[in-house]
């Protein structure tokens, strides 16, 4: 094979080589750096078309000049290659200046283009000072390598400000591939420029290849570890070698001229003292080599014993973070880091989210919760993948870009760069979040395994330091809710305090001037000679005094019962008498609400109570019953004698009053007794005393519980429910206590005798 085919072989393989480097950039395409590993294969593909172009010119006979041309075209395509490789470097970088590079390069090729068809009409001979003569047929390479020096020199300049820039020392790493890769270019190109014959440019590949490898691949391995352990390899083998040929020859010197020497026997005793003593001397080398080189020095097995010893028995939440997160930064000599817990909460609609808060003591510089939604792209990969988020990958990743914008600048704010997930029973409760290394080394592999066990140690911890911490923030919550409802309790009894005085005023105050009022009416009402009119005005005006009257003498028996004054006069009672006599003077309501009363009373003792206030006890429950019962109802007032038990030693009586009106609501069993109170909107009510669901002064319930309790009885309500549409009724029931003297005391059966009274179109019995 002649010399002229061995090169035409060596440019097809070179060539065809390029073809992967196309391929692999194309399929990398979408890996987070699309532009620039476009602009590889592009780069890639014009490296190919030269080595076409020199193989076609092989094969075909060529002058001096052609030669010339040639070498002039490479040159062309190296400044075109530089321009493309800035380009590629700046898409990598995601800067947003990269077109004044393209631009540059336009208007670079625009000036060798005017160069070229010599529009300036320039002479032969542009300059000359002695032997040193610049002709206007170099001025064209001299102009490109300007601008290939000019792209060269700032290749140099934008890795170096990327480099003092880069926050993660994984880009960082991943940029040290590029020193390399500028080389290789470096020395492609002067090698071009210098006239050296290089078939196929085989440097330019391997760069191609560098460029396409640093762009297209996320994680490269650790640049600086690689060199560490180069630089420990050649240092032992110097060493070994260095031993073993002073070693050699200083038995030879010692024992060369013996008749027994023997040479073999020598280098064996030397290489059996050179294995004996080789761990130790690449121990010393690679610890050696690490200090001096910055290298990671720390015992995972030791630290992570150390970090289990500690943190087992601490139950204070700031505590077990601050004593955590502080083993880690000095045994891994990291700058920085956070403990935060995760709190998982449900939300109405079903959508769950994590809310990180910081682990600190409230004298430290809190940092603001975030939420992460559970099917955001961070938050999924902490639940899936269950290990450590680098913030290189947050940052570069594809699968990362979709992360909500919140979400990214809280985790930018840490400056942190890994996070490692915390889980206990499956569940996801902590997060730690570590910066970087203070001597600038990455997170190798071992790192964050470490981290992990790190973070399994401190599950079982902080799962128990955050059930003390809830059960202290249960108490405190405990303790200012109580706090809170004393006060509230105070500033009601303030209020009932104050509702009390002004009932005692306004029934006191106003008593007077009513009597006056109510004298001076029945007065007027009794002058025969009063307009008729007038006299239904005044018919008016004593029904309006007699309802205040009536309200006055509630508000002065309630203000009574406030200030404990209230002293029934004891009497015999008959009570079935008494309650039948109410339901009398209740007639008209009865007959005008077109309803009917049942009393159906056995024989019962009589009992020691007030006459007039056990009239007011009965003519308030009715008079309810009437109002909450609508038309056509029923009202029933049963009673029974009840033996003697624990609260009634003596026995007692129960009265029960039915109706069928709307019911109580179970929840305002005791609220109905309250002062004022009043069921629905006060101003939607009626001012009428048994209109159906109308209004009052909201004091006949409390009023009536009121004289029951002075007379030491019980009154309470029984009801299914409250139902303006089925009626489910209510049950009144008051129980009166009797003294020892009563029980003996019985009627006959004439209170079996139902006591007719008759209305108009309607009949009301009391049986």
């Amino acid at each position: 094979m002649d010399t002229s085919l061995t090169q035409v072989v060596i440019l097809l393989l070179l060539g065809t080589l390029y073809l992967p480097v196309i391929s692999f950039a194309i399929q990398r395409r979408d890996d987070g750096h699309g532009t620039a590993t476009w602009l590889v294969a592009i780069y890639a593909f014009l490296a190919l078309v030269m080595n076409v172009v020199e193989t076609i010119r092989l094969n075909r006979e060529s002058s001096q000049n052609s030669e010339l041309l040639f070498h002039k075209v490479q040159i062309y395509a190296a400044f075109s290659l530089a321009a493309v490789f800035m380009l590629a470097l700046q898409a990598f970088l995601k800067r947003e200046d990269w077109w004044l590079w393209a631009a540059f390069w336009v208007i670079w090729m625009f000036g060798l283009a005017l160069i070229l068809t010599n529009t300036f009409n320039l002479p032969d001979v542009l300059w000359k000072n002695g032997n040193l003569v610049l002709r206007r047929g170099r001025l064209d390479t001299s102009w490109i390598i300007l601008g290939w020096l000019v792209f060269s020199v700032s290749l140099i300049l934008t890795i170096a400000d990327a480099n003092r820039q880069a926050r993660q020392q994984l880009f960082r790493n991943r940029l040290n591939y590029w020193w390399p890769t500028i080389f290789l270019m470096f020395i492609n190109d002067i090698l071009l420029f210098s006239g050296t014959p290089v078939i196929g440019q085989p440097i330019r590949l391997v760069a191609a290849i560098m460029m396409a490898y640093v762009i297209g691949t996320h994680h490269v391995p650790d640049l600086k570890l690689i060199l560490r352990r180069a630089l420990v390899y050649i240092i032992i083998a110097i060493v070994i070698v260095s031993l073993y040929v002073g070693g050699f020859l200083l038995l030879q010197g010692i024992f060369g001229k013996g008749k027994n020497f023997s040479p073999l026997i020598a280098g064996a005793f030397i290489a059996l003292l050179l294995a004996l003593i080789f761990a130790p001397v690449l121990a010393l080398i690679s610890r050696t080599v690490n200090q001096w080189m910055k290298g990671d020095e720390y015992d995972a097995s030791r630290t992570i014993h150390q970090y289990s010893e500690s943190i087992s028995n601490i139950l204070e939440m700031d505590r077990l973070a601050s004593i955590a997160v502080g083993i880690i930064l000095e045994a891994m000599q990291i700058e920085r880091g956070f403990l935060f817990l995760v709190d998982g909460e449900r939300e109405a609609s079903g959508r769950k989210t994590y809310k990180l808060r910081s682990a600190r003591s409230p004298e430290e510089r809190q940092i603001i919760a975030v939420e992460l939604d559970e099917d955001g792209v961070i938050a999924s990969y902490f639940l899936q993948e269950q290990r450590p988020l680098l913030q290189y990958d947050l940052d570069l990743l594809p699968s990362m870009r979709h992360a909500p914008p919140r979400e990214r600048e809280w985790f930018n704010l840490l400056r942190a760069e890994v996070y490692i997930p915390i889980f206990a029973k499956k569940q996801w409760i902590g997060l730690l979040a570590l910066g970087s290394k203070l001597n600038g080394n990455r997170y190798t592999k071992e790192d964050l395994n470490t981290l992990s066990s790190h973070a399994s140690q401190t599950a079982v911890a902080l799962e128990n330091a955050r059930l003390v911490d809830n059960l202290m923030q249960l108490n405190n919550d405990l303790r200012i809710a109580r706090h809170a409802l004393e006060k509230n309790n105070q500033d009601l009894e303030r209020i009932d305090q104050a509702k009390s005085d002004f009932i005692s005023i306004a029934s006191h105050e106003l008593r007077t001037p009513l009597t006056v009022i109510k004298g001076y009416t029945e007065m007027l009402l009794e002058e025969k000679s009063l307009d008729p009119n007038f006299k239904q005005m005044m018919d008016g005006i004593h029904a309006g005094t007699l309802r205040l009257h009536e309200i006055m003498d509630s508000m002065f028996d309630i203000a009574e019962l406030d200030a404990r004054s209230l002293k029934p006069h004891i009497q015999h009672i008959q009570i079935e008498k008494l309650i039948e006599n109410v339901c009398v003077e209740l007639a008209p309501s009865l007959m005008e609400r077109r309803q009917s009363i049942k009393v159906d009373f056995p024989s019962l003792p009589d009992v020691n109570a007030d006459p007039n206030l056990l009239r007011k006890l009965f003519h308030h429950l009715i008079r309810n019953a009437i109002k909450f019962t609508p038309n056509n109802g029923v009202i029933t007032i049963s009673a029974h004698y009840i033996p003697a038990i624990i609260n009634m030693p003596s026995g007692g009586v129960k009265i029960i009053v039915s109706d069928t009106g709307v019911g109580v609501d179970p929840n305002f069993r005791e609220i109905i007794f309250s002062k004022f109170y009043q069921p629905g909107e006060i101003n939607n009510h009626s001012t009428g005393k048994t209109r159906f669901k109308g209004g009052g002064a909201g004091l006949g319930l409390a009023l009536a519980k009121g004289i029951v309790e002075a007379h030491g009885g019980q009154i309470y309500v029984e009801s299914s429910g409250y139902d303006e549409i089925n009626f489910p009724g209510s049950h009144f029931h008051v129980v009166l206590p009797l003294s020892r003297s009563e029980t003996s005391l019985t009627r006959g059966d004439n209170s079996d005798v139902p006591l007719k009274i008759e209305v108009p179109e309607k009949r009301v019995d009391v049986r």
